[in-house]
């Protein structure tokens, strides 16, 4: 089935996490990039953002939005050191990258899916859990399949896993990177080693997936073979190349959310919306709205599931079971207890998204954790306490008996 699309864009994530001690230095040497600056939301201009996110998870992740002319005049004012610091007080903080004549443009390649980088965002929580984010879109192709094959090569540009033989032949290449293999020097450039992410267990490897595309009228409509659409949404939701064979659907309802024209795919790595220009909000003002308030709502999702196997990390490395159960405490308060949004559609993604996630599950398993092992902690507390209370008895009889000692033989 040759499908053809209007319009695509993919993003991909790379998360990284910085140590808790180098997080303000960390923010200080990205304001010393000459191509790195804050990204200041605007209240005006990011409308859509502003009426999305409730109060209290808008004022930690878009604190920027009510800066308004004077807080950024005075921003502007700080040195580079103090503006370090007050960066690392806040919850959240963007930052943009300008990637423009980095290095030097460079085809070498006749055949190949050709791509341009049109934007790179840093975003950093202050317990030092970062993101950067690059959006991606195809150079001169209407093809539904380059869109597959991009997508499924370019999220595993950092692996060492390597594709089967008969994936090889398919070439993707930017006017931005001479070569793609220099890719992974630029997530060092940004990111540094980033061995803390793989130690609690987060795939530093293959890129975080989140990718619209709409197809033109002519390749989804009131005629077209659904059963066959679906099998290509499959492979767009699974990042399959387009030689892959779907044989069947066997797609759960907890993975997919559809309405007419408009297919939500979620899995663990992944999240995909392939939409049909059959209707007109599809390309005026989805494809925009999927790539801000909702890529920033499950930007804060990924959050929440990396601090979570931080934190697992940290307890299963540690005997300061008092101090981490006060972390996640303080979690559980400050981020878990909190709704993201009343909007109905991102209140129904955010679902999905976590069912994917399963970052439900991961707070249950590590929620029992924290509570077996913090109850084994205080029944020691109380056995060595119990055990004190025991050895001043015996003192206080042993003082006892040798004080009527002394009475009787003085008697």
């Amino acid at each position: 089935m040759e499908l053809k699309t209007k319009y695509q864009y993919t993003y991909f994530i790379y998360p990284y996490i910085i140590e808790k001690k180098d997080y303000t230095n960390y923010l200080y040497s990205l304001l010393k990039n000459e191509k790195c600056k804050l990204k200041i939301f605007d209240i005006k201009k990011d409308i859509e953002i502003d009426s999305y996110f409730l109060p209290d998870i808008k004022n930690k992740l878009f604190w920027t939005l009510n800066l308004g002319q004077k807080g950024l005049k005075s921003y502007e004012k700080m040195d580079t050191k103090m503006k370090a610091n007050i960066l690392s007080s806040k919850y959240c903080t963007f930052f943009e990258y300008n990637l423009k004549e980095d290095i030097p443009a460079k085809i070498g390649e006749e055949n190949g899916i050709f791509f341009d980088i049109s934007k790179v965002e840093i975003v950093c929580f202050s317990t030092g859990i970062c993101f950067l984010l690059m959006k991606t879109v195809l150079n001169s192709t209407e093809s539904f399949s380059d869109v597959l094959n991009f997508n499924y090569k370019f999220r595993d540009i950092n692996s060492k896993r390597g594709h089967q033989k008969e994936y090889d032949n398919i070439k993707i290449q930017t006017q931005k990177l001479n070569n793609m293999q220099n890719f992974e020097e630029f997530l060092k450039q940004i990111a540094g080693p980033n061995l803390l992410t793989k130690q609690v267990n987060v795939d530093t490897e293959r890129l975080i997936t989140y990718s619209y595309v709409c197809l033109e009228q002519n390749s989804w409509n009131e005629s077209t073979d659904l059963i066959a659409l679906e099998k290509e949404f499959e492979k767009y939701r699974y990042i399959l190349p387009a030689v892959e064979q779907i044989d069947d659907i066997t797609s759960e309802e907890k993975s997919i959310y559809k309405e007419k024209y408009l297919y939500y795919g979620f899995s663990s790595n992944n999240t995909v919306l392939m939409t049909s220009e059959s209707n007109i909000k599809n390309y005026t003002s989805l494809l925009f709205k999927y790539e801000n308030e909702w890529l920033y709502h499950f930007l804060y999702d990924l959050y929440q599931k990396i601090y979570l196997k931080k934190l697992n990390f940290k307890i299963s490395n540690t005997k300061k079971i008092l101090k981490e159960h006060e972390e996640f405490l303080n979690f559980v308060k400050t981020n878990w207890a909190y709704e993201v949004t009343n909007d109905e559609k991102g209140v129904i993604l955010e679902k999905y998204n976590k069912k994917a996630q399963n970052i439900d599950d991961i707070f249950k398993e590590l929620k029992d954790k924290y509570d077996l092992l913090y109850e084994q902690y205080e029944v020691k507390k109380v056995k060595k306490h119990n055990k004190y209370i025991i050895a001043i008895i015996v003192i206080l009889l042993i003082l006892n008996i040798i004080n009527m000692c002394i009475i009787f033989k003085n008697l």
